[in-house]
């Protein structure tokens, strides 16, 4: 476990300094996690490492939402003030996400030459 936990913040870091030295306006996490993606193309055995420790930690993702409803918390006025534009664009913005990731889906198959009738 403490090995695969190992590898994991590896390519955050990796990501991470790659973000700041670049000076990208992609944060570090998001680049540590397409660094790992393309290593796990090279080495598959990565992918089996880490999967059990994966598991566990997105298993307990709820609590990294502790400090979020916290943070609500300490600023309940202003979320009072906002709160409805603040949910009007988490609404759209995950519509928007939506549509694309199926257009992406749809353009994905579309290359590949994959029928609804396949899946």
């Amino acid at each position: 476990m403490l090995a695969s936990i190992a590898i994991i913040l590896g390519f955050q870091i990796a990501g991470e300094i790659i973000s700041r030295v670049a000076h990208l306006p992609v944060p570090g996490p998001v680049l540590g996690m397409v660094l790992m993606l393309l290593a796990s193309f090279a080495q598959d055995r990565i992918i089996g490492t880490i999967r059990p420790t994966a598991g566990f930690l997105l298993s307990n993702l709820s609590l990294l939402f502790v400090p979020a409803g916290v943070g609500i918390m300490r600023h309940g006025e202003r979320f009072l003030n906002e709160g409805a534009a603040i949910m009007a664009t988490i609404v759209l913005s995950t519509l928007i996400a939506m549509a694309a990731s199926a257009y992406v889906i749809l353009g994905v198959m579309k290359l590949m030459k994959i029928s609804d009738e396949e899946s």
